[in-house]
């Protein structure tokens, strides 16, 4: 037997088709640069949304300078924004000079069905900066880092100094519920549901989207006593789904004075292990046997949006002092409070639900 060359030398086929260039590979030390200059393409993002680019781009293509018109802004600088822009495809710029949307760019549009504007503000306000450059001091301390930085907690600061942001965090968070209302609800069986409670379930998107979709069902929605309040019109007194909703303010951690068949408990598990106990064990206290809990939540492992969620991880540490889960972690504190674990599955590339049953 004769060992195998070493090498061999491949004469490209002539009557082979064509192929795409492989792009190469961005060498390392280029690659760590643009990491480092990471802030630059976020506060890019920022600058598109807050100037109303996207909006102002409209259909058609449109050269810098015919957009600064419609702007009032500057040509050069908003020429150099859209080039910054165009490198992580977040607009496209044509041969001729021109602009163009791009799927990413579209998000930013305030009339784009899943608009992301409101979330890309929200996600690079002015305090965020300050917050992620402290970020070794939340690793060395294991706590959030946001008092030391401006005198006060998180929430109490955006209700106290940053009105403005604030707002803007409320419709962030409300996008976000409503676009995720829509996944949860294509995702949810409720065969033999005729009641559904959503345990800090924000202003309620999600028993709305499903009591819009389900005639039978009758729905109960649990926060905070300022939140209820501020609940989805369709929900309160005179709305469209009034008659088959009920709104109870409360927190969680405390008790949950409710009964349903099915029990939603989303993203509200992320501050520390002790409020989850609790809110678990309340839930545990009160639930029939039988009755469903659906966890829904974003997971740092086994997720296709890793740098996604493990970035909401950081900015949890560094405001609120929280965590996201790792599919171990919660599993093992479902486990802790009673609830049998049935199934756990994606409901979107974001979103884990972890089926339980009350035993």
């Amino acid at each position: 037997m004769t060992s195998a060359p070493t090498s061999t030398a491949v004469r490209p086929d002539p009557t082979a088709p064509a192929t795409a260039p492989t792009a190469p590979a961005v060498p390392p030390a280029m690659l760590l640069r643009e990491l480092v200059f990471g802030a630059a393409c976020a506060g890019a993002v920022r600058a598109a949304a807050s100037l109303g680019l996207p909006d102002a781009l409209q259909d058609e293509p449109a050269a810098a300078e015919e957009l600064a018109g419609r702007l009032g802004v500057e040509p050069g600088p908003l020429r150099r924004l859209l080039r910054a822009l165009a490198c992580y495809e977040v607009f496209a710029e044509e041969p001729d000079g021109r602009y163009r949307h791009t799927p990413l760019s579209r998000l930013l549009r305030s009339d784009e069905p899943g608009s992301l504007r409101d979330i890309a503000l929200w996600c690079t306000e002015p305090w965020t900066w300050q917050s992620w450059s402290r970020l070794d001091d939340a690793v060395r301390t294991g706590r959030s880092v946001f008092g030391d930085a401006f005198g006060k907690e998180f929430f109490q600061y955006l209700h106290d100094d940053a009105p403005e942001s604030a707002a803007l965090f409320n419709r962030a968070m409300t996008q976000s519920s409503r676009q995720s209302a829509q996944d949860l609800a294509d995702f949810l069986d409720l065969a033999g549901v005729a009641s559904v409670a959503d345990i800090g379930g924000g202003q309620g998107q999600v028993v709305a989207e499903l009591l819009e979709r389900h005639p039978e069902l009758h729905g109960t929605l649990l926060d905070l006593p300022k939140v209820v309040e501020h609940a989805d019109p369709r929900l309160l007194p005179g709305g469209s789904l009034a008659d088959r909703a009920r709104l109870v303010p409360g927190d969680c951690r405390t008790a949950v004075p409710v009964q349903a068949d099915l029990y939603l408990v989303k993203n509200i598990l992320e501050w520390d292990d002790d409020s989850t106990r609790r809110t678990l064990r309340n839930l545990r206290q009160v639930a029939r046997p039988g009755a469903r809990v659906v966890i829904v939540e974003n997971l740092v492992d086994d997720s296709p949006s890793m740098r996604f969620t493990t970035a909401m991880d950081l900015l949890l540490l560094l405001n609120v002092g929280g965590a996201k889960h790792t599919l171990g972690s919660l599993t093992s504190l479902i486990a802790e409070s009673g609830l049998r674990l049935d199934a756990v599955a994606p409901v979107n590339p974001y979103l884990h639900a972890f089926s339980c049953t009350v035993p």
